[in-house]
Formats: structure tokens, sequence, C-alpha cells
């Protein structure tokens, strides 16, 4: 027999302003503790050093995590010249120094090489997996390694401030990549070496700061979390995914795991310009039955969700 969660059938997402020094999986347990949630989970791992947006699905939206994970993201972060640390940030321990400081001219000069799909090879310690095993656990042990480079997309990076020791940098990026990596690199190329010295996530997904909450403000609420507005709708994270409306019994058909016709639908109303193998959100009545995919004239189920 299957185990049963406990807790309450909340479902939605909350954005979290996640605090400086805890973990991201300490994050989800104070929002279980908190909302006395059934299922709790989180849209994309943020480092104990760094702040800001860290969206947590609850119920129903963990089976939409992966569009959050699978989004743009947005930083605010400060580089610290004169000094590599182990983890290309504050927490590790310096490996190298060097007395050349870039001048803001240098830095911007420097930005443009480091825009669009660029090669990055992730920090020793990361979650990358080698041969089954996190980087991060092999970096810890000592055990040599080799990260294999990979193509990651940046959409924007731009010097925000500069002093002789330090500099603030915003970036816009896709999935993948590393701040931690991007400082380091950048680094590099300016003839010295650097570190993270303080990272913000200002941008997840369709997350961004001004609809984070804090862990203070959900423990005011505590259970009552979900009536007090706090917990946004599933559909949030899927703002970019094309909706088609469905009746009750196309509803039933598609929760059930059979299809149904494109054409009986455009025979209801016109349909937005969807391509063929594209996913769909499917909606009743307002309310979000499944992710579906276009295939052959008709819409298959992907993950049905029960709200």
């Amino acid at each position: 027999m299957g185990r049963r969660h406990k807790g309450k059938p909340i479902h939605g997402w909350l954005a979290i302003d996640k605090p400086l020094g805890m973990t991201s999986t300490a994050v989800v347990t104070q929002v279980r503790r908190l909302t006395g949630a059934a299922k709790v989970g989180h849209g994309g791992t943020l480092d104990p050093l760094a702040t800001g947006v860290l969206p947590i699905a609850l119920g129903e939206a963990t089976k939409t995590v992966s569009y959050v994970m699978d989004g743009a993201k947005s930083y605010l972060w400060h580089v610290t010249w004169g000094e590599r640390r182990s983890t290309d940030d504050g927490e590790g321990g310096v490996v190298e120094t060097s007395e050349r400081r870039p001048s803001r001219s240098e830095i911007e000069a420097a930005l443009p090489a480091f825009i669009g799909e660029i090669e990055q090879i992730p920090p020793a310690f990361s979650a990358v997996k080698i041969d089954g095993k996190r980087a991060y656990d092999l970096a810890r042990a000592e055990v040599p390694m080799e990260l294999k480079a990979r193509v990651v997309r940046i959409d924007g990076f731009r010097l925000v401030e500069a002093t002789p020791e330090a500099a603030l940098f915003e970036v816009h990026c896709g999935k993948g990549a590393y701040i931690r990596a991007l400082a380091r690199d950048l680094a590099a190329a300016l003839g010295t070496v650097g570190y993270v010295s303080s990272l913000r996530r200002t941008a997840c997904g369709p997350f961004d700061e001004g609809r984070t909450i804090s862990l203070d403000m959900l423990e005011d609420f505590g259970h009552s979390a979900a009536s007090a507005n706090l917990v946004l709708p599933v559909e949030t994270a899927l703002d970019d995914i094309p909706a088609l409306a469905l009746t009750e019994e196309e509803a039933r058909r598609l929760q059930s795991g059979q299809s149904v016709s494109i054409l009986r639908l455009a025979a209801r109303s016109p349909l937005p310009s969807i391509s063929a193998g594209a996913t769909v959100r499917a909606m009743a009545e307002g309310r979000l039955v499944a992710l579906a995919r276009i295939d052959g004239g008709e819409i298959r189920p992907v993950r049905v969700l029960n709200l």
C-alpha cells in the first residue's frame, strides 16, 4: 500500500526571499512546517551565501517545477578582486592572489565577450555529476576531477558600479549558468583573480522580487497563508505557455489519459497559433487540468493536475 502524505492539500507557489546563510532545502522544510502543506519543493537551488527569489512549489505545483527551473534568471552580484577562492565564493579558502586591479573601462570592454551563448566550465564545488557523483562531494574529498565545458546563455551583463577592490554586476541568463564561473572567467580575462562576495537572485522564471515574501511574514500567517492570498496559482509558473479552453467532458478525457481532437476545439472557438509538438495549458472553467502536447491533430496529456 502506498505511503500517504500527511498535511494539508495546498496547491500553488510561494516566492520566498531566501535569507543569507540558509540552504534551499532548509527553506523548503520551514515552508512545510509553517504552512502544513503535504507536498513542498523548490524551483531552483540557491547557495547558502546567496539571497533572493526562491520559488517554492506546493502540492500540484510541484509538477510544474521544471518550467521554472528552465526559465530565465536575473542576479545582482559583487566580485571582489585579488583573491581566488576554492569555491569561487566567500565560503572557500584562498588559493591564489593577484595585485592587479582592473579599471572600470577595462571591465566594460571585457563584458561583450561574455554575452550570448558562451562556453563555461562549472565550479568544482557545484552539483554537476561526474560518473554519478556530485562535483562538490569529490571536491571536498580532494578527488581529482575534470569538469567539461558546456554552453550557457548570457542575455545581459552590465557593470553597475566599480571600486578599485570590487565591482557590482547585473546579469540576465538562461538555465545552467553559474555566476561563480562567470566571475572566475571575467577575472581571468582581466588578468587577475576574483570571487563572488555577494549574490542576490532578483528573478527566477516568472517570479521576481515584487512577488516575494519573507519567511518571517509567512510565519505571521502560518497555516492561513493560502487564504491570505500569499500562495500564487499553480499556473503562475506557466505564463509563457499558451492556454486552450476545454469543456468539462474534454477535461475528464485528458485527466483519464485520453486525447482530445484539435478540430473539435477549433470548431468551437479560434485557437492560438500553436505548432506541432508544442506544450499547452489545458484549462476548464479557469482551472488548470493538465499540461498537454499537440500531436498529430490531437491534444495528448503530459502531466495531469488534480486541482
